[in-house]
């Protein structure tokens, strides 16, 4: 049987393309989006799940259950039930930590468990539950559960249902959500499209502490009614999510509790204003930027800005630093295409002690040493934070460009070593050496200049994704940091690699993390002479 064509081109059409190669088409696109994916703009099972994977892994928070092993208890020897004999209270505790499967089977043992298990804090994420022959959808048994149970609701992820086609039942369990007090939301659709639109009924849950979303299209913040806050959100992160501009400026604006805010996948060129009294942590990756401004977050403490991978310059992020004075780990700055401005100064005009941004301590910088624009930036870059104490260099990959290794080389060798270099920075970690003449300079401009440095660590490039001598580049690196003028005894580590071109992608657990001072730190050194 011949394919269908389309009435005009006389092409296959795209349900007959799928038909004659043998493949499954996808059973949630609309047709242009179907005809996109077969011409081979994207790859729909590799990038959609390689992309979903990341966003599991690395963006949403882990789900506050109890490990996946199972345990198998044993009966009392002299037969009595202490389990039952547990107030209600503790019960309840108990109840809530398990898996909602699990947690829901315990209202068969007794008229008492059931009350125990309706009381119970519901912590709910449907990918522990597993359909098999005779059960229903999982949509459907997520609809049952949060029906059936009063709540209050502590923890819902959601993550496992093409929501593309069941935009009813998603809007009726966000009205659930908000009736039932959640606290901690996270929505991850499975693609595609990329743009099935959250209902505004999102805006009706105002008890949220921390929320989540990845893969959708943003709510229209216009219907937003006049007064709605969310007077206890924390935590939010935003994950491939179409948005216009202004919408995250409106949710800021409603959160007056906000300290972390994550965005990642915002491809359309993002233009992002903060203004906030409470936020700590603005970490952005994965996104076109093209504009960030810190206008006033009196308690902004980390600046995390990771482009996206691929990016060989075409575009400029400005990054402006108003009113932020406790700003301590800003970057990762590319010098090559962020446009650096500080209240009075653009980064490349001789700064001045009045427009300095003194608080920064920590700062990582994405260098191309074969490109001699990139080089000659770095110090400038640096006299912007002069009490920096630490410094962490990631080397990016960049075409061969005529004459620039002896512009570079030389560049490194006539350079005057900043104040900060000489006397302020204490760590130094470069990630990504290859061994290339640039980066050799530059680590031996450093080592020579570096006064006070204590720890350095240089992380190797994966030469199974990055063709290089690796031992030629270890011993570059050995000789290179060899003459140090540090008056201390500089602890110094080497590292190898087996991750993807670049390093890792970034995770916002590690940007929020505030159990470790340093968000961009490869390895943690603690060794002090007492110790040797």
């Amino acid at each position: 049987m011949a394919p269908r064509r389309g009435p005009k081109s006389g092409k296959p059409s795209p349900a007959g393309s799928w038909a004659m190669s043998g493949r499954k088409p996808p059973t949630n696109l609309d047709s242009a989006t179907a005809a996109y994916v077969w011409r081979g703009c994207c790859n729909l099972d590799g990038d959609t799940e390689h992309l979903r994977t990341y966003i599991r892994t690395e963006l949403l928070p882990a789900f506050p259950a109890v490990e996946t092993a199972r345990f198998a208890s044993l009966p009392a020897r002299d037969g009595v039930d202490r389990i039952s004999l547990l107030p209600d209270a503790l019960l309840r505790n108990i109840v809530s930590r398990l898996f909602v499967t699990e947690a829901a089977g315990t209202a068969l043992l007794a008229s008492r468990w059931r009350r125990v298990w309706l009381s119970a804090p519901l912590v709910l994420s449907d990918a522990y539950i597993s359909p098999s022959g005779g059960s229903p959808p999982i949509t459907d048994s997520v609809s049952y559960i949060l029906e059936a149970h009063p709540g209050p609701f502590r923890c819902v992820h959601l993550v496992s249902s093409k929501m593309g086609a069941h935009q009813a039942q998603l809007a009726r369990w966000l009205e659930l959500l908000a009736a039932k007090g959640v606290q901690e939301l996270v929505l991850l659709n499975r693609p595609l499209p990329l743009d099935v639109p959250l209902p505004a009924t999102l805006f009706s849950v105002t008890t949220l502490t921390r929320l989540y979303i990845g893969l959708w299209k943003f709510p229209d913040v216009a219907r937003i009614p006049r007064g709605t806050s969310f007077p206890y959100l924390r935590e939010l992160g935003i994950c491939s999510v179409v948005m216009e501009d202004g919408d995250i400026e409106s949710v800021i604006a409603r959160s007056p509790v906000l300290k972390v805010l994550s965005i990642q996948g915002n491809n359309k060129g993002l233009r992002l204003r903060i203004v906030s009294q409470s936020i700590r942590c603005v970490q952005i990756c994965g996104s076109v930027l093209e504009s960030i401004t810190v206008v006033k977050a009196p308690l902004l403490d980390r600046l995390i800005l990771e482009g996206p991978r691929g990016n060989t310059g075409g575009f400029s992020t400005r990054v402006l630093i108003g009113d932020a004075p406790m700003l301590h780990a800003l970057g990762i700055l590319e010098p090559g295409n962020h446009i650096l401005e500080t209240r009075d100064i653009v980064a490349g005009i001789k700064p001045s002690s009045r427009t300095m941004v003194t608080s920064v301590k920590t700062l990582s910088l994405k260098v191309r040493f074969g490109n001699h624009n990139d080089v000659k930036m770095v110090p400038t870059f640096l006299r912007c934070f002069p009490n920096l104490e630490k410094l962490h260099i990631t080397s990016g990959k960049c075409d061969f460009e005529a004459g620039s290794t002896r512009l570079n080389l030389k560049f490194w060798e006539l350079a005057k070593p900043t104040e900060n270099v000489k006397s302020c920075i204490k760590v130094l970690s470069f990630r990504e050496f290859r061994g290339e003449i640039g980066e050799v300079a530059f680590i031996k401009f450093f080592f020579r200049n570096a006064r006070v440095l204590e720890n350095a660590s240089i992380g190797m490039a994966n030469p199974s994704v990055t063709p290089f001598c690796t031992d030629e580049a270890f011993s570059k690196a050995s000789k290179a940091s060899d003459k140090a003028s540090s008056k201390s005894e500089i602890n110094m580590v080497i590292l190898g690699s087996t991750g993807p071109e670049g390093g890792n992608l970034w995770s916002f657990k590690t940007g929020a993390d505030y159990t470790f001072d340093d968000p961009f730190s490869a390895v943690e050194m603690r060794v002090t002479k007492d110790e040797e």
